[in-house]
């Protein structure tokens, strides 16, 4: 995640490119066959077709960005006035496609390393580490992931019990002939463990007064507020001053609200899952990589955000591209685990 936020600051092909590397080799030295790790093909596939999609934007519906090298004239399609600033077809300029390309390339990587995460973090991990405050919304998700993988292979048993029978298992019919049987198996199984969770003491939560249930509610509203402003901040030229702060008293708000809520559902873990020197590794070498290229986006903005007018070729800063390859040290510091 922290590569992505490194991948919001700068738009110079290069060093995207060494992100998407650095992040690639990460989860194929390290990715378990787990059914979460498919995740990052999706992903990639994703970002390819963002990539594309914004350059073919660029293409027929023009650019701002002014440009002296044609590549080719397209047919342009006359609009009313009110459509004025707009235009379908016309000139397009190599300045306005690579443009684009970096602007997609950007986002495209952003997606790429939230693959890289969803493809490496276990959910049942993550589950396990959630604060007390959020107890319900955990068992709420580890219900649905419970849940899904018998949905799909109820799907999987009508469908092909449809087809020995020699009945359509496509299409609007066939989508209403499983549909209804696969709907009623999952409202059975519901009920069921809706019974066994109440018989088993979920859901209980203890007395907490109500100033204390307003200050938590105050500060985690007011934290989450304040982490999408911050963030809002970071993503964006004009809130440089005031983003990192700002998320900084987002975080630390929503922590210790996070933290009052935990008296709410009083409960301990079972094996609990420790935090070791791995784990700092991990977690350190991507904030340095996110901190570093934030730097240099402040120091030497020219670097990281390669011009196309006039047409230049990008160059490759050394210090960000050897920032980036700290991203490479859980890929030999951390052992993989057994599958």
């Amino acid at each position: 995640m922290s590569l992505g936020v490194a991948a919001t600051r700068t738009t110079n092909p290069l060093l995207l490119a060494l992100l998407l590397a650095a992040s690639g080799y990460v989860v194929a030295t390290h990715r378990s066959p787990a059914p979460w790790a498919r995740s990052y093909t999706a992903f990639v596939r994703l970002a390819l077709a963002v990539l594309l999609i914004r350059v073919l934007f660029a293409v027929a519906l023009g650019s701002p960005i002014p440009g002296t090298h044609t590549l080719l004239t397209l047919p342009e399609v006359p609009l009313p006035h009110w459509a004025q600033g707009i235009r379908l077809g016309g000139r397009v300029t190599a300045e306005a496609v690579l443009f684009a390309a970096y602007d997609g390339l950007k986002l495209a990587t952003l997606l790429v390393c939230v693959g890289a995460a969803n493809a490496l973090a276990s959910p049942t991990r993550l589950l396990k580490s959630l604060p007390g405050a959020l107890y319900e919304t955990g068992v709420a998700v580890v219900v649905a992931l419970t849940f899904a993988p018998h949905l799909i292979a109820d799907v999987r048993r009508l469908r092909a019990a449809r087809r020995l029978r020699g009945r359509p298992d496509r299409g609007l019919r066939g989508l209403l002939q499983v549909g209804l049987p696969v709907l009623e198996g999952a409202l059975e199984r519901s009920v069921a463990l809706a019974a066994a969770m109440e018989a088993r003491g979920y859901g209980r939560t203890a007395e907490v007064p109500a100033r204390v249930r307003r200050t938590t509610a105050a500060l985690t509203l007011g934290g989450l507020l304040g982490v999408c402003a911050g963030t809002y901040g970071l993503l964006t030229a004009e809130g440089g001053t005031y983003g990192l702060p700002v998320l900084l008293a987002g975080v630390l708000a929503a922590l210790a609200g996070l933290r009052l809520g935990g008296r709410r559902s009083p409960r301990t873990r079972y094996r609990p899952d420790p935090w070791g020197a791995h784990a700092w590794l991990v977690t350190g070498s991507g904030a340095a990589v996110a901190a570093l290229l934030t730097l240099a986006s402040v120091r030497d903005p020219g670097a990281l955000h390669p011009g196309v007018v006039p047409l230049v070729a990008p160059t490759l800063p050394l210090w960000p591209a050897a920032a980036v390859l700290l991203a490479l040290l859980p890929a030999f510091a951390v052992p993989r685990e057994p599958s």
